[in-house]
């Protein structure tokens, strides 16, 4: 249907670890930062954060985990995406806290790739919704020095709200490399959100100490779009001006900064 011209600017090359191989977008110079894409998968908003993210000096690599690369998130088709049983396939983990989802070890194969190509100083990574919490678990290779959770919406369920989608020693892992490289975990979100409650941000605010940063941003500076409560703060949510824009280019600046672009 032609979705991927959005992606026309981007190489694509398969990346094979493990037991998964999978289709990813690469495109600008630099040091490296990988874009995990949210629900319902690497739609224009999240190609257009990517496209800046080049744009500021820096390659970025953007894995296909699910969905149809380039499709319209509000494509009728994309609602098949979120009720097509992500929630029980083996390499993700929606319902229990305290476990990462078994997809990271091949992000974190992607990260040492990526370093080994970009060079630098380090990798950024920022998991978004469904992956938001992603990025925190990949800490525990140690090319990622800039690890950023956008609305981090797993673990799913009512009994998981203060629940987060990270080991008790990727979260050690990320303390200690904070006492000892200054590295630091941005989260984002809108207040309010009920995918990313309260009780979960206290809890990363609680188990990670001065090593997380939060960035909550009040839903009245939302561009309207996609879920009824806005939710995606770096891509269909974000405006060109206010919080938003703000929190994008804080993203940015953070990545350029920890991996020496």
């Amino acid at each position: 249907m032609g979705y991927e011209a959005a992606l026309s600017a981007y190489d694509r090359f398969s990346f094979r670890h493990g037991r998964w191989t999978r289709e990813v977008y690469r495109r600008g110079s630099g040091p490296a930062v990988i874009v995990i894409h949210e629900m319902p998968g690497l739609h224009p908003q999240v190609i257009r954060f990517a496209d800046r993210i080049a744009e500021a000096g820096m390659t970025v690599f953007c894995p296909v985990l699910f969905g149809v690369p380039g499709r319209p998130a509000e494509h009728p088709a994309s609602v098949l995406t979120m009720l097509g049983g992500l929630c029980v396939r083996f390499e993700f983990n929606a319902w229990r806290a305290g476990r990462s989802s078994p997809i990271t070890e091949w992000l974190r194969a992607l990260a040492r790739q990526a370093y080994a190509e970009c060079g630098g100083k380090g990798v950024g990574a920022v998991g978004m919704c469904f992956t938001g919490g992603f990025a925190l678990a990949m800490v525990t290779e140690p090319s990622v020095v800039a690890p950023v959770v956008s609305q981090p919406s797993l673990p799913l369920g009512k009994a998981n709200r203060a629940g987060i989608d990270a080991s008790a020693a990727e979260v050690a892992c990320a303390r200690r490399r904070h006492q000892e490289e200054g590295l630091k975990v941005i989260g984002l979100r809108f207040h309010g959100d009920p995918f990313v409650p309260d009780e979960r941000f206290e809890t990363y605010r609680r188990e990670l100490g001065e090593a997380f940063e939060a960035v909550e941003i009040d839903p009245a500076d939302a561009k309207p779009g996609g879920l009824p409560h806005p939710h995606s703060v770096l891509t269909i949510n974000l405006k060109e001006d206010g919080p938003t824009k703000a929190a994008e280019q804080k993203v940015i600046a953070y990545f350029r900064e920890r991996t020496g672009a």
